[in-house]
């Protein structure tokens, strides 16, 4: 079993920053790929970012450029940096975990732990 905690979340103005922090608990998280996923209002939930068990990271095309998916495994925490952020990436941000490889990292239906989540505002 794993528990996942989000934080870091909040209130930011177009053109800002954020770092979205999500710890782990349990022994084997580095055998895990993390994801991190959005959900607006209204939308479906769709994925912004994962990195793999081997530090292979993947990034939803919107979000390149922008976005940087880290993780330490010393400290079972992965971890978002979000640069000039935008009105549109508005939404709560999950993390979740698994034994997910290639394009399945990409698919929410992939991961077996999620977190709670934590709000990201981005106002204009």
């Amino acid at each position: 079993q794993v528990q996942l905690v989000e934080s870091g979340g909040g209130l930011v103005q177009a053109g800002g920053s954020l770092r979205l922090s999500c710890a782990a608990s349990g022994r084997t998280f580095g055998n895990y790929a993390m994801g991190w996923f959005r959900q607006a209002p209204g939308k479906e939930r769709e994925f912004v970012a994962a990195i793999s068990w081997r530090d292979s990271s993947t990034y939803h095309d919107s979000v390149k450029d922008r976005f940087t998916i880290s993780r330490d495994n010393t400290k079972n925490t992965v971890y978002m940096q979000m640069n000039s952020l935008k009105p549109e990436d508005t939404a709560v941000y999950y993390c979740a975990a698994g034994f997910v490889l290639g394009l399945s990292l990409l698919s929410p239906s992939a991961y077996i732990y999620w977190g709670q989540g934590t709000q990201v505002t981005v106002s204009s």
